[in-house]
C-alpha cells in the first residue's frame, strides 16, 4: 500500500463537500505527489492515509471493494477500475456493499439513490462517508442565495420560463395569455428550435396505480 498524509482540508468553490489535500512519496521518482481527495467525515490534518489492498478497514483509507467486508459504509465508488470515482461523492452520501459474487469479480453496492449496482471488484473506495453532511438543511430564504450558489457553479439561475418568452424567442412563446397552445409532446426526429418540451414521450400524465399494493402490505404487516 501507500502511505500518505492530509496536509491540508480546503474548500472547492462550487462544491458542496471539502477536498483533502493528500501529499504522498512518489513510488518512482525521488520527491512528493500531491493528490486532491474528496474528504471523509473524520479526516484531519496530520492523519496518516493509506491507499492499497492491504490497507486497514479505517475511516479515510482506500481499498478495492474486493477487500472491503459486505456492510461496510463507502464513498467516492469507482464504477470502473481506475476512473477516480464516480458514485457517492456528493456531501454527506455514502454508499454500502451489499455483497460479492462468488467468483469473487463483481461486487454489489447499493447506491445513495437506493439503487443496486454491481461494479468489478477491483474498483476502489473510500471508508466512510462523504464530508460537509447537512448543507442543504439550511433553507435558502431569497433569491439572492440562490444566485450566489449558482455563480460558483454554471450558469442556470434564474431560468426564464418558456410561455413567457416572445414567439421569436421560444415555440412556446407569444399570445394573449401565457399558455402552451399546443401539444408539449414532440417527436425525437423533429428539427433543433422546434425540439423542446417532452421528447419523444411514451406517455404523459400522472402515475396512476401501484398505491393499493402498498395499502394492503401495510395492512398485511
Amino acid at each position: 500500500y501507500l502511505r500518505g498524509v492530509i496536509k491540508e482540508i480546503v474548500h472547492d468553490p462550487g462544491r458542496g463537500a471539502p477536498l483533502a489535500k493528500v501529499v504522498f512519496k512518489d513510488p518512482y521518482h525521488y520527491g512528493h505527489r500531491t493528490e486532491y481527495f474528496v474528504a471523509a467525515e473524520g479526516m484531519y490534518t496530520g492523519q496518516y492515509v493509506f491507499v492499497g489492498r492491504k490497507a486497514a478497514l479505517s475511516i479515510g483509507n482506500v481499498l478495492p471493494l474486493s477487500s472491503i467486508p459486505d456492510g461496510t459504509v463507502v464513498c467516492n465508488v469507482e464504477g470502473k477500475v481506475n476512473d477516480k470515482g464516480q458514485f457517492a461523492r456528493t456531501s454527506g452520501t455514502s454508499a454500502v456493499v451489499i455483497g460479492h459474487s462468488e467468483e469473487g469479480d463483481k461486487v454489489r453496492i447499493r447506491l445513495p439513490s437506493g439503487d443496486r449496482k454491481t461494479v468489478p471488484s477491483d474498483c476502489r473506495a473510500m471508508v466512510g462517508i462523504v464530508a460537509g453532511g447537512g448543507r442543504i438543511d439550511k433553507p435558502i430564504m431569497k433569491a439572492g442565495v440562490q444566485y450566489h450558489k449558482y455563480r460558483a457553479k454554471r450558469h442556470c439561475f434564474p431560468r426564464n420560463r418558456a410561455v413567457a418568452m416572445n414567439p421569436v424567442d421560444h415555440r412556446y412563446g407569444g399570445g394573449n395569455h401565457q399558455h402552451i397552445g399546443k401539444p408539449s409532446t414532440i417527436g425525437r426526429f423533429d428539427p433543433p428550435g422546434r425540439k423542446v418540451g417532452k421528447i419523444a414521450a411514451r406517455r404523459t400524465g400522472l402515475v396512476r396505480g401501484g398505491k393499493g399494493e402498498k395499502k394492503v402490505d401495510a395492512q398485511g404487516i
